[in-house]
């Protein structure tokens, strides 16, 4: 399989999941991590957002985007709760 049609299959998938709560993975380097809570907030044609949970020092909620392509490569892991706790 062509990572064009494994792109496409990560697409159909993330979509299924808009509206459910992630654990997003951010492999930023080496040895180096983010990783946050949120919701998965929209998909569009190249990228999906997740709106992240507010920290307690933070003023306002953040958005991030990532492409499908970062799921594909491991460069971001989503992981979705089965209840939205």
């Amino acid at each position: 399989m062509d990572a064009k049609n494994k792109i496409d299959e990560i697409k159909e998938t993330v979509a299924g999941y808009v509206g459910r709560r992630v654990h997003v993975t951010v492999k930023k380097g080496r040895k180096m991590r983010f990783a946050r809570r949120g919701v998965l907030e929209h998909t569009y044609p190249n990228i999906f957002v997740v709106l992240l949970d507010k920290k307690s020092d933070e003023e306002s909620q953040r958005r991030v985007s990532f492409s499908y392509a970062d799921i594909l490569t491991r460069t971001v892991e989503l992981v979705v709760f089965k209840n939205n706790e």
